[in-house]
């Protein structure tokens, strides 16, 4: 199997994990407040960073290395998960995860700006194509229309598209997992504060899904799920695996399904299936390496 296969299915691990980040907001987002909710995880799976890191003897980055680590880390530990959360105070999870689904595009055109690929124009066609899917199953499904949370939702898909490039760049010098946990760890002196000043008076009123939820956050969608998103980007290339984003939001959407009581219909699994071929034949789009 080549990098680039093994890249794109370690993307997709990736993907499917975090597809469950939206509904896993939805049951907690009503018990806690969003600072709390998305500096809170960051502060537990830094925690664990922070372990696997004295545990494996990691070697501190150097200075270059820190200030592109700082920069993952505004991304996805501070900026994706406070404004995904903001978001999901008053619009459904299977909307969020409609209205992310531009973000592979954002993804591949942030990697080709910091990075050395540059896909041809087929590429970028089939990956229009893809997000116009998107984009157009979120009109005929009536979640189309702007709401202000999209605001909060544009917020998260740049700030996600940035620490996903930047970090996957990085990943080929510190390795995927040590990325994901040398930006928790960095991260974590300057959230910890804010964190507390949010925290909850009691946590009694929370239920057994909510902990759950707040746990899969913070372990698995901030940290576990990293390790093979970043070790993809990094194998079969950024622009490319980073269209494997478009199946995150029918990910979301079925987890929504199953956990959150929302309805499923003919239509959308119909889409499901153009965007998978899209997905496919991106794959086979031809990307160049700058010389």
């Amino acid at each position: 199997m080549d990098d680039e296969t093994k890249g794109m299915l370690l993307g997709i691990i990736g993907v499917c994990a975090f597809g469950l980040t939206l509904p896993a907001t939805r049951f907690i987002v009503p018990y806690l407040d969003p600072i709390f909710i998305g500096l809170g995880r960051a502060v537990l799976a830094a925690i664990f960073a922070a372990i696997l890191l004295l545990w494996f003897r990691q070697t501190v980055p150097n200075r270059r290395q820190i200030y592109q680590l700082f920069v993952v880390a505004l991304g996805v530990v501070v900026g994706f998960p406070v404004f995904s959360t903001w978001a999901m105070l008053s619009v459904p999870a299977s909307h969020g995860g409609v209205v992310l689904g531009i973000l592979p595009l954002v993804t591949a055109f942030v990697g080709v700006l910091i990075g050395n690929e540059r896909p041809g124009i087929s590429f970028w066609v089939v990956g229009v194509i893809g997000g116009g899917l998107v984009v157009f199953y979120s009109v005929i499904q009536g979640s189309g229309g702007v709401q202000i949370s999209d605001l909060a939702l544009l917020g998260a898909i740049l700030s996600a598209a940035i620490g996903y490039a930047v970090g996957a760049r990085l990943s080929k010098e510190l390795g995927g997992w040590q990325v994901i946990c040398w930006a928790l760890v960095l991260s974590l002196p300057f959230i910890i504060v804010p964190t507390i000043n949010y925290a909850p008076d009691s946590l009694s009123n929370i239920s057994v899904m909510g902990y759950a939820s707040f746990f899969y956050l913070a372990l698995v969608s901030q940290l576990f799920a990293f390790f093979v998103w970043y070790k993809g980007l990094a194998l079969g290339g950024t622009a490319r695996v980073s269209q494997a984003q478009l199946l995150q939001p029918f990910v979301t959407i079925f987890a929504s399904v199953l956990f959150l009581g929302e309805v499923i219909d003919t239509v959308t699994v119909i889409f499901v299936f153009l965007v998978i071929s899209t997905v496919w034949l991106g794959k086979r789009m031809p990307i160049k390496q700058k010389a």
